[in-house]
């Protein structure tokens, strides 16, 4: 993308629209958590306003370092924010962008014609949250600084060089006072930049972290956009048809992007951005897609002679499967709407985005007759596959499975009938179970044993899964059924607790029930309904005084506390505690640690269920390989 030097970046083009005091009151209301999710978004919200610059046509590249002290430093190549006095605050603009909440480029279509961020919050928030903040301005042959403590400026504006260059470097610090955690994950901040290089292409975007001895740095730059990141999705997955299907279409201002291919899976990958944020809840663009995909795959296997006039067409889930997506759309004025802000509302997207896609998937198939039929011959399998599930459905239907009213016989409910009261342990074997069901607290607590290890369902439909004793009698406990008749409003459980051993083959189990939940329950975790329970690895014990210690740091912590002659049990499964000590440890809402499974980056996350769970054994051992180095307490 070359840098565009026309259009003036002034004063004018910066509204103001409130104060800054209320952020550091209430952190949560502006970026969501305190947590790790919110930290990290402090460096999407500096990365989206160059990434702003950068769909103006002003900045080619964009460098984020996390240095030694975990202070991050976002650097761009574009314009640089404005330094003279604002019109509205008589400070400088530089300062009423960083002071002033809601003061940025994005509003009143002046500064960026589109402009993603966390729904315009702004650098401000950033500002208010950090310890302190510096920024460096680059702008008419000369180099700006100003530095700000927990969103106060430390002193105006100063003149510290001259320069040829224009830019802007933010350079921060979250504040612990604010944070839980102000450690910065490399991996969460990889996924998001190279997600946004994807949905951005031509833009540079490098990554570095000096905090480890050998310094990590990844360059992202994505010539192909979008279409490079369905490549990256399916790199392994066997895919239909080399051909990537890809096009890109304005209408009124308002961009359409889409890549797609079919792989040999089972599941539908679909994807939807709109102005670089991802939709996670859909919205008027993916819905443009999905009607669009249906009509104009049917009308074309009707046209060829491919379905007959018997029969009766595709639906949108047949047509859908193995289906790697992305639906990129970039407007003037996006309404995010949904329960957590992730639902594109502009319904004029949807008739842009279903005109746009007719229009060029029409002629790709037209085009490409030979990869259309591999499409329709997988919608067909697709089809019958979906016929065979409601033929098993609706016998297992017959035999009084999948329906509430016949509770599968291993499992040992709870008294307690609200949802969000009651818990469901998933455990594997008997001797497990047994210690469990007698430990627990039985008008809250529900326990399904499993026998052995579930199926794989990576590799299988749904008529298959549904042959599998252990999977229809979770589908039953849960209360929601499967496929297309799944409803997460009748789950019975607001809690389900994966509870293995701590082993390869317990991690095996928890990895083989998440892949399951993740391709056919995905609201249980979207709604953070599923959890990993924690149980201890050790027993201590010296005299009478008894410990529990859930890692090795923490075992040589409670030793040291404890004093020498200390005995150490190792426990290698939940079979060797007995009720008592499983209950103290495991499972009282008290006492117990609980993992909540989330779905940070989906896109992420299907990548490392399909490389752990799918077909092709090279990627799965080079995963192994390389992530072998994060791996403690680990039994074979």
């Amino acid at each position: 993308m070359k840098k565009n030097q026309t259009q003036e970046y002034s004063a004018e083009q910066i509204q103001v629209l409130e104060g800054l005091d209320p952020v550091r009151k209430r952190p949560g209301m502006y970026i969501g958590t305190t947590g790790p999710r919110g930290l990290h978004h402090l460096v999407y919200e500096v990365v989206d306003n160059s990434i702003d610059e950068a769909l103006g046509g002003y900045c080619d590249t964009i460098s984020v370092t996390i240095n030694e002290d975990n202070s991050i430093e976002v650097i761009d190549n574009g314009r640089g924010i404005p330094v003279e006095v604002h019109p509205q605050t008589g400070k400088s603009t530089l300062e009423t962008v960083l002071t002033v909440l809601h003061a940025g480029g994005k509003f009143g279509g002046g500064g960026y014609k589109v402009s993603g961020g966390l729904h315009g919050v702004g650098v401000s928030v950033v500002n208010a949250l950090s310890e302190y903040l510096e920024a460096t301005i680059k702008l008419d042959g000369k180099v700006y600084w100003q530095r700000f403590e927990r969103g106060n400026p430390v002193d105006d504006i100063k003149v510290i060089g001259e320069t040829k260059e224009t830019g802007t470097t933010i350079s921060f610090k979250p504040d612990a006072e604010i944070f839980e955690d102000t450690v910065f994950q490399y991996e969460t901040l990889e996924y998001r930049l190279r997600e946004l290089a994807f949905l951005n292409k031509g833009i540079k975007i490098i990554l570095s972290d000096k905090r480890s001895e050998k310094e990590q740095e990844q360059v992202f730059y994505y010539d192909g956009g979008i279409g490079e990141f369905v490549k990256y999705l399916n790199k392994n997955k066997e895919v239909l048809h080399e051909k990537i299907i890809y096009f890109e279409k304005e209408k009124d201002n308002n961009i359409t992007e889409v890549a797609m291919q079919y792989t040999d899976t089972y599941s539908e990958n679909i994807f939807s951005y709109a102005n670089n944020i991802n939709t996670h809840e859909g919205g008027s663009h993916l819905s443009g897609f999905r009607a669009s995909l249906t009509r104009i795959i049917n009308e074309y296997a009707r046209k060829i002679g491919f379905l007959k006039e018997k029969d009766t067409n595709f639906l949108g889930e047949d047509i859908r499967e193995g289906l790697t997506a992305i639906v990129s759309v970039k407007l003037t004025d996006p309404q995010f709407e949904g329960q957590t802000k992730t639902k594109l509302g502009n319904s004029e997207m949807r008739g842009i985005v279903e005109n746009s896609v007719s229009e060029a998937l029409e002629a790709f198939l037209e085009e490409n007759p030979v990869d259309a039929k591999i499409i329709l011959e997988k919608s067909q399998r697709a089809q019958r596959a979906r016929e065979a599930a409601k033929k098993a459905r609706e016998l297992t239907r017959r035999k009084g499975v999948l329906e509430n009213s016949a509770l599968p016989g291993k499992l040992a409910d709870c008294s307690e009938k609200d949802p969000a009261l009651s818990e469901i342990y998933i455990v594997e074997g008997n001797s497990a179970g047994g210690s469990a069901k007698q430990g627990r607290d039985r008008s809250i607590q529900a326990i399904l044993p499993l026998r052995g290890k579930i199926l794989n369902v990576e590799k299988a439909r749904l008529d298959r899964m549904l042959g599998s004793a252990e999977i229809r009698n979770m589908i039953t406990a849960f209360g929601t059924s499967i496929g297309d008749e799944f409803d997460i409003e009748k789950l019975r459980y607001h809690k389900i607790v994966i509870m293995t051993d701590a082993d390869v083959d317990g991690a095996h189990i928890r990895t083989l029930l998440l892949t399951f939940f993740f391709r056919y329950m995905k609201p249980l975790i979207e709604q953070g309904y599923v959890y990993i329970a924690q149980p201890p690895l050790y027993k201590l014990k010296k005299g009478k005084v008894e410990n529990y210690a859930y890692s090795d740091e923490e075992m040589q912590e409670k030793i040291a506390e404890m004093g020498g002659n200390v005995d150490i049990q190792r426990y290698k499964g939940l079979g060797e505690m007995n009720p008592e000590q499983l209950w103290e440890t495991t499972m009282n809402p008290e006492t117990r640690t609980f993992l909540q499974v989330s779905i940070e980056d989906a896109a992420g996350a299907d990548n490392i269920f399909n490389t752990l769970m799918g077909d092709k054994v090279e990627p799965r051992r080079e995963f192994i390989e390389q992530n072998s180095k994060y791996v403690t307490n680990l039994d074979i």
